[in-house]
């Protein structure tokens, strides 16, 4: 018998929301969301038609919302059993990952260790790929790299485009084995399978400075990079996957 688990959602937009309401349906607790206080192309915070998705779907449910871009350990309550990444581009560092007394996990678009970074979805397209898949797997410091915990792929229909990828097929992916790794863990079932470094590979975002991280520019057959001209846009620990730039 799978017990139900206290969940905190740190992620945006419409995916997240999804996650949250299938957890929810599941009866599992969702105690708390991280999100970015306003949508894409929004300035106005008086007006909660602004508001992400994930931070106005929280506000009339009494869910405790965060700023993600503050998220710290102190904002998750110390019986929190997972921390769950759902199109996440929130630091989520060591300390606030240990206050998840389970499991810290995130989807990523991706047959990890393929195509990690934050365009996962659109480098797909872009290289032509016809199979691709989605993964559930462990965050750890490694961006991307953590253990993996469920896995499944999915055939690249011809003529798909990022979007339409994300939406027909890989979100709704995501939220089944987010929910199938859940009960995993809720049962006592821990699936923590290491990703295979010769075969990763890495691809910098496609609308920003790419992530400076020097153990991913140092996979075997990597060419050189100056990292001098590199900006540093992101931190250990996030979910890189959005959907289009993906989810």
């Amino acid at each position: 018998m799978v017990s139900k688990v206290k969940i905190y959602v740190s992620g945006r937009g419409q995916f997240a929301v999804q996650v949250a309401e299938a957890l929810v349906e599941a009866r599992h607790h969702v105690v708390g969301v991280a999100s970015p206080r306003l949508r894409d192309g929004h300035s106005d915070e008086s007006q909660a038609m602004s508001w992400d998705r994930l931070r106005a779907w929280a506000y009339p449910r009494n869910i405790t919302w965060t700023d993600s871009s503050e998220l710290r350990a102190h904002h998750i309550a110390a019986d929190v059993d997972i921390i769950l990444a759902a199109h996440s581009h929130a630091f989520i560092g060591r300390r606030t990952r240990a206050r998840a007394r389970v499991a810290t996990i995130g989807y990523h678009p991706s047959l990890l260790p393929l195509h990690r970074g934050r365009d996962a979805i659109r480098w797909t397209i872009r290289d032509g790929d016809k199979v691709t898949g989605g993964t559930v797997y462990h965050l750890t410091e490694h961006t991307d790299g953590g253990p993996i915990a469920a896995q499944e792929h999915v055939l690249v229909p011809p003529g798909s485009t990022a979007q339409s990828l994300w939406r027909e097929h890989l979100a709704p992916l995501g939220i089944r084995l987010l929910l199938r790794v859940v009960d995993d863990l809720a049962g006592g079932r821990r699936i923590e399978v290491p990703q295979d470094e010769e075969l990763a590979t890495w691809e910098p975002s496609m609308d920003s400075p790419p992530l400076f991280k020097p153990e991913l520019i140092a996979l075997p057959g990597s060419v050189s990079v100056d990292s001098s001209k590199w900006a540093l846009h992101g931190q250990e620990g996030r979910d890189h996957s959005r959907p289009g730039s993906t989810a």
